[in-house]
């Protein structure tokens, strides 16, 4: 496949950190690419060299076969971005607020267009400061989506939003790869990354990780189950040892009075976990099991959740 953006050995310092520390990374045209990574592992300052926003100290930044060395004017066409938290005018309309952004670029849908993407044509006339925050979220991809871009960033577009605004905006991003278009995507909610993302990165201390598609990451840890459970006492009067010699556990991790196995057998696990919990003589209070997902990918690459950071 075509390659739409080509980072190779990236670095970036600043006074007391390295940011990016020789990362490289390689996003295939027409594909949603998610970054994912806790705060300070790198990824906000990768973004900004990639939209052009900030210089990088060295390393080399190819997008649709361009530099911002040398092409920066036209680069700024193909480009759509939408900020984590994007400030918008509070006094001017939606339709306003679009046209403005429209007027940036030498082609793309006319801004009534744009909010039809977005479904915010009963909103066109309302001011900004009177929009709902799935809304504005909305209305901030119309600002990204007017100039029709082949390229678009998107830094945590789902953040602080309602179920209902989260879904609705997943729709309009399903809908832009759909057409071919590519995508590079930071976010903290690890459904999102699995639902969007063809491939994934995982950052920490200014590198890649973990670097393929959800299930070749999920399967990369040979866990194929997760169980949480409680017993009484909490996990003071536990012996978590003896549940290491649980046939196909491969990992346990006790906090705040909560157990968790990692297991490649549920149907084994289980059992044998009851049975443990019992000749211990520790009731069970609380039970669940899912599926591993990326969330566990990155606990065990990291040691900590990403929603903690």
């Amino acid at each position: 496949m075509a390659v739409a953006l080509e980072v190779r050995d990236l670095r970036k310092a600043y006074k007391d950190v390295v940011a990016v520390d020789g990362l490289a990374l390689e996003v295939r045209s027409g594909e949603c690419f998610g970054l994912l990574g806790p705060n300070g592992a790198g990824k906000t300052t990768t973004i900004e060299i990639c939209e052009g926003l900030i210089e990088a100290d060295s390393g080399s930044v190819e997008m649709l076969g361009m530099r911002w060395e040398t092409d920066s004017g036209k680069l700024r066409q193909r480009l759509g971005i939408q900020l984590q938290d994007t400030q918008l005018s509070e006094k001017l309309t939606v339709l306003e607020t679009v046209r403005l952004f429209r007027s940036f670029y030498h082609a793309g849908p006319s801004p009534t267009e744009a909010i039809a993407l977005v479904q915010l044509q009963e909103k066109q006339k309302a001011r900004v400061g009177t929009l709902s925050g799935g809304q504005k979220q909305r209305l901030a991809m119309a600002c990204a989506l007017v100039g029709d871009p082949e390229f678009l960033f998107l830094d945590e577009p789902t953040t602080g939003l309602d179920p209902q605004a989260r879904r609705q905006l997943w729709d309009l991003i399903e809908q832009f790869k759909l057409a071919g278009r590519t995508i590079l995507l930071t976010t903290h909610y690890m459904d999102e990354a699995e639902r969007l993302c063809d491939r994934v990165a995982i950052m920490d201390h200014g590198k890649v990780i973990a670097l393929g598609t959800p299930r070749e990451l999920i399967a990369s840890i040979g866990v194929e189950h997760v169980v949480e459970f409680s017993a009484g006492g909490g996990s003071a009067g536990l012996t978590v040892s003896a549940l290491r010699e649980i046939e196909g556990v491969r990992e346990v991790t006790a906090e705040n009075g909560s157990v968790q196995l990692q297991v490649t057998e549920l149907h084994r696990a289980v059992p044998a976990l009851l049975a443990e919990l019992n000749r211990q003589g520790l009731p069970l209070t609380e039970l669940r099991t899912h599926s591993a997902s990326l969330e566990d990918v990155f606990v065990t690459l990291t040691g900590r959740r990403l929603r903690d950071e």
